[in-house]
């Protein structure tokens, strides 16, 4: 079994996916989405995406990074994708499922699910513009409005040369609306001679189990469920084998919350740093108290100083009091 990592734009930054990774459990990771336009990007951009590239193409705790490229120019995106070889990436996947309003209208992203001819051209130029021992793999959404194309979609990307295909479950109509049609992947995977992977509305261990169930994957991607509980893989990968696991309290992830908070401190100008912790709290508080009751505290707070002494004077062990 694999379990992967999703890329979510503006939320799984390289430092999510360092704290993410140092959880254990999770087999590769991939990048926010780099667009790709009519230009060669300079390396500097794929840097900023995935400063991974110069450890290795790895995070931290040694978990393998992909770089994956957005765009519609099929040779723009080739020669964006051999680039990013040559500065270290290891698999270059292609994203066909984000469903955002902005990136769709410049003809990015989910939108593209209406031209399975396209997707198809789009995996052969990558393909073909990459050194053959590096995998190009993508990611898919069932479809645009419906799901009346998603077969050919799988077809164009299995045929175009992409040697995994990952499935969100979802239109982009649905957007993240439940349910996920996890049977529709079970159908993408009959269809094509390629591994595919289950994604989409995996919270808890419940929801891995019916999604195996139902779409008879054995690799899945986590995307918010693992943000919201950073031991989702562990306790994944515990059932799978038939063993004991007692998930993660708020004691042990207190040290994790700070580094996060450390790292965005050092990164981001302090404009911007609070809003990085409070959205990660946000999305911890539906499994932990404790992480409901640090947002609180710090929600209506823009001072660096004053989070500081906030989350790093948290003691493991103690409940966070709200103000």
């Amino acid at each position: 079994m694999q379990l992967a990592l999703a890329p979510m734009e503006g939320l799984v930054d390289d430092i999510l996916r360092d704290v993410l990774t140092q959880v254990g459990g999770i087999d590769w990771c991939v990048t926010e989405f780099v667009r790709v336009n009519e230009q060669l990007l300079p390396p500097a951009v794929f840097h900023r995406f995935g400063p991974e590239l110069k450890h290795g193409s790895r995070t931290r705790a040694g978990t393998p990074l992909r770089v994956q490229l957005l765009g519609s120019n099929p040779t723009c995106l080739g020669d964006n994708a051999a680039l990013a070889c040559t500065l270290g990436a290891p698999v270059i996947d292609l994203n066909f499922g984000c469903p955002a309003k902005t990136v769709n209208k410049s003809r990015g992203g989910a939108v593209l699910l209406k031209e399975p001819e396209l997707l198809h051209a789009i995996v052969r130029e990558v393909r073909r513009s990459v050194p053959a021992e590096i995998p190009v793999t993508a990611k898919m959404r069932l479809g645009y409005e419906d799901t009346s194309l998603a077969l050919d979609c799988a077809h164009a990307l299995a045929d175009g040369g992409a040697a995994q295909i990952v499935v969100h479950a979802r239109t982009k109509a649905d957007g993240y609306k439940p349910p996920a049609h996890w049977e529709w992947i079970a159908r993408i995977s009959e269809a094509i001679a390629r591994p595919v992977y289950a994604n989409g509305e995996i919270w808890n261990l419940q929801d891995w189990r019916r999604c195996r169930q139902v779409s008879g994957m054995q690799d899945f991607m986590l995307g918010r469920g693992l943000v919201a509980c950073p031991d989702l893989a562990l306790q994944i990968r515990a059932d799978r084998e038939g063993r004991d696991y007692t998930p993660m309290g708020w004691s042990e992830l207190i040290p994790l919350v700070q580094d996060f908070w450390t790292q965005q401190r050092h990164k981001l100008p302090a404009v911007y740093a609070p809003g990085r912790i409070k959205q990660w709290l946000n999305w911890l508080a539906r499994n932990y108290v404790e992480a409901a009751e640090l947002f609180a505290r710090v929600r209506r707070e823009t001072d660096c100083v004053a989070i500081d002494r906030i989350v790093l004077g948290l003691a493991d062990g103690i409940r966070v009091r709200a103000a």
